[in-house]
């Protein structure tokens, strides 16, 4: 009887200590598990890079998505019945998702690398406007509408063809009105951020996330496993030290370039390379982009060995005549005289499947000179 009370005492003094310790397990003591309803935890799926998310397993085949400081989504299995008691907060959607609205651009590749891409029926974009070829073949095809941008969807089309959820960017936190109307007509709309990974392959983790979310978790761990691949192929790379500015120029004249936490810029250093600014921007503000006057951003940067020009948003360039127009101050630029300027295609930020792909073009273009072919699959040579 001594026994039984002594050994009882140890095993709650075990278990008390193991929430200090984390000796009770990968979740132990440092993370909570969330209480979903009457559901029963199994497991937390394991993320190598990205920070931005979780995804807890529950038995039934039930998983649940927390976004850091956004949605909390529980993704029900077919045939499977809502859990009660959960939070009101939580979006509920119920596979299989077969009507979705892509309105996240740099989400759909993630969604075509987990092939998940015939569960996608609405885009934001027009065909032309894709450079995921897949995507756009498929709306020529007819298999996705173009049903609005993102900042006026058309309702009548997403409601009359049962649009099961939207998947917006955070850009749709300018039009509140529009997440409103869609979840006012009974649309779940997720806030998909994973340009807030600080980490090149967090961002392309986030294909993990799709995995459970349209029940492709194996196809999605092989498309982030082949990132992974790729990178491990540049690992033990000597940084050579050469220094790489990355901007575009906007339409008043200023330069939009990148903090020095973002994933581009640690891109640029994995790739061999150095990011021209050492400490810009404020990791407590969230925005990815620096804004700066040219005066500033000249004195900064003009010494640079390689410019990367940023025509994500703004048009690209093809001559080095054109890059001056944008302000004659950049003709006194170390690389424009030397000739490395290089841009960016716009297949870059919308297929955020294959950024150890976009490393290995920055590491020929920083390591290779002149041996380096003008066009790559992610930079052109500007000329």
């Amino acid at each position: 009887m001594i026994l039984k009370k002594i050994t009882a005492a140890a095993l709650s003094l075990t278990m008390i200590l193991s929430l200090f310790t984390g000796c009770g397990g990968r979740n132990s003591g440092k993370e909570e598990i969330p209480q979903v309803g009457d559901l029963t935890y199994e497991s937390t799926v394991d993320l190598e890079y990205a920070t931005q998310f979780k995804i807890y397993k529950y038995e039934g085949g039930y998983s649940y998505i927390e976004i850091t400081d956004g949605d909390k989504i529980l993704v029900v299995p077919e045939g499977a019945d809502t859990p009660e008691d959960i939070e009101d907060d939580v979006i509920v959607v119920n596979q299989p998702l077969e009507n979705v609205y892509m309105a996240a651009t740099s989400a759909m590749s993630l969604a075509n690398a987990a092939e998940a891409l015939d569960q996608i029926k609405f885009s934001s974009l027009e065909a032309d406007g894709w450079y995921v070829e897949d995507a756009s073949k498929a709306m020529n095809e007819g298999k996705i509408d173009f049903a609005g941008k993102y900042s006026a969807p058309d309702y009548e089309i997403l409601v009359g063809d049962d649009c099961d959820l939207a998947i917006e960017s955070t850009m749709i936190l300018h039009t509140p009105e529009v997440k409103e109307k869609l979840e006012e007509l009974g649309i779940p709309v997720m806030i998909e951020r994973s340009s807030y990974e600080s980490h090149p392959l967090g961002r392309t983790e986030w294909v993990k996330l799709y995995g459970a979310l349209f029940g492709k978790e194996k196809e999605a761990e092989k498309a982030f496993e082949e990132q992974v691949s790729v990178m491990d192929d540049l690992k033990g790379l000597k940084n050579t030290g050469k220094t790489v500015a990355f901007f575009y120029v906007n339409s008043a004249g200023g330069v939009v370039t990148r903090k020095s936490s973002d994933y581009i810029a640690t891109m640029i250093e994995i790739a061999g390379g150095k990011y021209i600014f050492e400490n810009l921007g404020d990791d407590e503000n969230r925005n990815s982009t620096v804004n700066m006057q040219m005066e500033e951003f000249y004195a900064s940067a003009k010494d640079a060995d390689f410019i990367f020009y940023n025509s994500s948003i703004v048009s690209g360039i093809d001559t080095l005549d054109d890059f001056i127009d944008l302000n004659p101050v950049l003709e006194d630029f170390k690389a424009v005289k030397e000739g490395n300027v290089w841009c960016t295609g716009k297949n870059m930020y919308q297929e955020t499947d294959k950024l150890g792909g976009v490393i290995r073009d920055m590491n020929e273009i920083i390591t290779k000179g002149d041996d380096c072919p003008d066009t790559l699959d992610f930079f052109y040579k500007v000329k």
